[in-house]
Parts: C-alpha cells; sequence; structure tokens
C-alpha cells in the first residue's frame, strides 16, 4: 500500500530495536534453577521460596530444599503432581498468577516433556510455554484484530492479533490453533483460507505474576489465514471486548504507538516482514 512503512524508517527502526529488546530482558532478582524428579524444568526467586511456609508446604505434601545452587522440589509422587502440589502451595499462599484449571506441558531442558502443571504456577516457577497466535487478513489487504477484555489479569484493553493464547498440554499446535480460534474470534479454522505456519518469537523477560517474582519463558508459534468476506469474528469466551478490521496503515499507525500487546506486536512485525 502507498505510503506504508519499511523497516528502513528511523522510526520504525527505532521502535523495533525498543520492542526486540523488550523480548529479552533479564530477571529483576537472581533465580535458581528448579528441579523436580532430576530434571530441570524452570525458576525460583529466592524472595518468593522463603514466603512459602514450611507447614503449607507439608500439608500439601511437599518440601523444597537448596542443593549446589538448585531448588530441588521433593515429596511422593510423580513431577506432575509434585508440581501440582506446589503450584496449590503458590495459590494457598497468595503468589500464583491467575487460577484456570488449565494443565500445561512441562518440559526439561532438551525439551522433553516430562510432566504437566496448572497454569497459574508457569510464571512464578518460570517454566516455558508454547502460544499461538492467528492474523487474520481479508481478501483485500485489511487485517482483523481484536481488543482485549478490560478484565484481562494481563495487557486489559490492549491490541491483539485475531487470536491468541496458549497450547493447553493436551494439543498439538495445530488443535490449539483450532480451539483458540473458535473460543476468541467464532471462527471455524476449515472456513479460513490459505492457513499457513509463518514462523515463531521468543519471550525471556520479568512477570508481574506473584507481585513481580515471576519469569515469563514462552515460544509463540503464529500463523496466518485469509478470512473471506461473508464471516466475521465473533468472541465465545468473553475474553475480548471488541473486534475491527483495519488497512495495513492504520496496522502500522497503531503499532508505533504501541497500542498492541507486546506478544502481538513482535507477532505482527514478523507478519509485516520487519
Amino acid at each position: 500500500m502507498n505510503g506504508e512503512k519499511s523497516p528502513a524508517d528511523p522510526g520504525v527502526q527505532a521502535w523495533l530495536n525498543r520492542v526486540r529488546a523488550a523480548t529479552r530482558q533479564p530477571a529483576l532478582q537472581p533465580r535458581r534453577p528448579l528441579q523436580v524428579a532430576a530434571e530441570e524444568i524452570g525458576s525460583l526467586e529466592d524472595g518468593l521460596a522463603a514466603q512459602l511456609p514450611d507447614g503449607v508446604m507439608q500439608a500439601h505434601g511437599v518440601a523444597l530444599r537448596q542443593q549446589a545452587g538448585h531448588w530441588h522440589l521433593q515429596g511422593e509422587g510423580d513431577a506432575t503432581a509434585l508440581l501440582n502440589a506446589l503450584a496449590r502451595v503458590l495459590r494457598a499462599c497468595g503468589h500464583s498468577g491467575p487460577w484456570r484449571n488449565e494443565q500445561l506441558a512441562v518440559c526439561n531442558v532438551q525439551g522433553q516433556r516430562i510432566g504437566t502443571v496448572e497454569r497459574g504456577a508457569v510464571r512464578p516457577l518460570g517454566i516455558a510455554t508454547l502460544a499461538v497466535h492467528l492474523v487474520g487478513e481479508t481478501a483485500d489487504g485489511r487485517i482483523w484484530v481484536q481488543q482485549r477484555a478490560d478484565s484481562k489479569p494481563t495487557n486489559p484493553g490492549m491490541w491483539d492479533t485475531l487470536m491468541g493464547g496458549m497450547v493447553a498440554a493436551h494439543d498439538t499446535l495445530e488443535q490449539a490453533v483450532q480451539r483458540e480460534t473458535w473460543e476468541e474470534a467464532g471462527l471455524r479454522v476449515g472456513e479460513l483460507q490459505g492457513l499457513r505456519h509463518g514462523g515463531h518469537v521468543l519471550f525471556e523477560r520479568p512477570s508481574d505474576e506473584a507481585e513481580g517474582r515471576g519469569f515469563m519463558r514462552e515460544r509463540i508459534d503464529w500463523f496466518s489465514a485469509t478470512v473471506p468476506a461473508a464471516l466475521e469474528p465473533s468472541n465465545q469466551d468473553g475474553e475480548v471486548q471488541a473486534f475491527a478490521l483495519i488497512e495495513r496503515d492504520q496496522l502500522v499507525q497503531w503499532l508505533l504507538q504501541d497500542r498492541f500487546t507486546p506478544e502481538a506486536a513482535q507477532v505482527l512485525a514478523a507478519w509485516l516482514g520487519w
């Protein structure tokens, strides 16, 4: 489109440098690796561990022990049982993220899945997560975007891609795209045209969960597709307050005005070829 900014534009380049720097930030306080079943799966800040009383830990059948610079989660049961017990401890002490009753996969440093854990515990425990986003455009080049509900715990009211959501423990990437596209946008993937995997972006940065003692480690796989003119998004789960169909120039303007979430900004920049 005429007048569209390119990565060579000084304003775009300055924006890109800033948002890319924001995706990789060190922890605010030192964190020790967290191990369970002899596998490293995340990290834990000492200050947060100190706020988990022994009595509460014992009541849930787990213990945290420091050894050789690591936190070791101990107790009876497999990794899933121990991690979910620790998640309940975090919740009981007021240090979990929003509780979703949703299990996410937990992998070791080699990427091998060793268990699952409640979604509300992943940021406090520095556990790596997977997410998916969908960029939806129309045949004439406009882009569908969503405005997050004001009740969302993170980035309320900000603009986002047509769909963005976590990959649950029972999902493949494709299944997550199908489920989240329906829940957030009321669209069936089979009705979209030219669905393709576009790439991925990585985030490692502090999280405000657990009173700022959380840490986000996430890979976002993004997809793009054409939304036929006869279809219009309609939210199903209450997490979106509005949709907008905007021109590409307006998308660029909103990006440079920081109206999108950090995750959506990275995905949309990649989709634009920046």
